[in-house]
């Protein structure tokens, strides 16, 4: 598999998103779990994402299992500050997102001391002694505090060589700008806004990355779904698409049949393409889905398709095709 930079690491250009292994949308069993993350691991994937939101800390247990088993120095692994979890005095409710959880709830903490906290609840759901990447976590109301707080506890950590990166996560790209202004970051996590569906991220995020070498770990590559199999009940960005979102996703899909390609291929690809990405994390709930992954980041996806693509204004002018289409 292809390897990237990312500041000091050595990375797999796809890593292993664990948000579906922490019961997104539907339950995981511990078994599919293993499965998926072993899958992983046997084609190549050394880059592997996590964080305490994913299943309320089940999504780090399970990849901590099976990452103890392995060389230490063999792969690395990313998780997120930002929300601590606590038990709710009152019970705790069903989540709307996350299913088959345990019973600890997040709470947001950007604290300086609530990060350093974070880490190490982190490190013993995982059970490891280090992880190589740290990431502010969706921290879209609370700026200051992640300035103040969060970031100066990640740039100790990094000055100390506890982590070899550090940056933030999240599902804007307007918020990264300022922190890549603001603070020295090794690296972004962005979700969902660079896509088929949305170049939002070229419109600053992208060009600030490229100059300050800023690496991009690009997830939500589809969108949540829609650009996996789009049909009138898909979700886009973890809620229902609406109708004009899933109609210019059919018009994708139908283009790609016409050239004898798959979305998914086409979706990734795409995204795979520009510079600016390091990584393209991937998320997967069963093995299944892992090997579907690696396939549509090899699938050929003809010269016609990006070129028609192109021709009918389909993506941003500004966005690179795979193959200088």
């Amino acid at each position: 598999m292809k390897r990237s930079r990312l500041g000091s690491l050595d990375v797999t250009s796809i890593g292993l998103g664990s948000a579906p292994l922490g019961g997104l949308f539907s339950p995981v069993s511990d078994a599919d779990a293993e499965a998926t993350i072993a899958r992983a691991w046997s084609l190549g994937v050394r880059f592997f994402d996590t964080a305490p939101l994913y299943g309320f800390g089940l999504a780090e247990r399970r990849l901590g299992a099976f990452l103890r088993q392995q060389k230490r120095d063999s792969y690395a692994i990313s998780t997120k500050v930002g929300r601590l979890l606590r038990a709710p005095v009152d019970g705790a409710a069903e989540d709307e997102h996350y299913k088959g959880t345990p019973r600890e709830r997040p709470v947001f903490d950007f604290s300086h001391d609530g990060v350093l906290r974070s880490v190490e609840e982190s490190l013993g759901r995982l059970g490891l002694d280090r992880v190589d990447v740290l990431l502010v976590h969706d921290p879209d109301d609370h700026y200051d505090d992640a300035v103040a707080g969060a970031f100066r506890a990640l740039q100790r950590l990094r000055e100390e060589g506890t982590v070899k990166a550090i940056g933030a996560g999240m599902n804007q790209s307007e918020m990264l700008v300022r922190f890549a202004e603001a603070v020295s970051v090794d690296c972004f996590l962005l979700a969902g806004r660079y896509t088929l569906l949305d170049q939002d991220a070229l419109d600053a995020l992208f060009p600030v990355c490229q100059a300050k070498s800023i690496g991009t770990l690009l997830g939500g590559i589809y969108n949540s779904g829609i650009l996996a199999n789009p049909h009138t009940s898909a979700k886009f960005n973890y809620q229902d698409a609406d109708a004009s979102l899933v109609a210019r996703a059919l018009e994708l899909d139908a283009l790609c049949r016409e050239h004898g390609t798959e979305l998914k291929a086409a979706a990734l690809q795409f995204c795979m393409a520009h510079p600016a990405v390091t990584v393209a994390v991937m998320g997967a709930r069963n093995a299944a889905e892992v090997s579907d992954n690696i396939a549509m980041s090899e699938k050929a996806v003809p010269a016609a398709f990006w070129q028609e693509l192109r021709a009918r204004n389909l993506v941003d002018a500004r966005a690179p095709l795979p193959g200088g289409a």
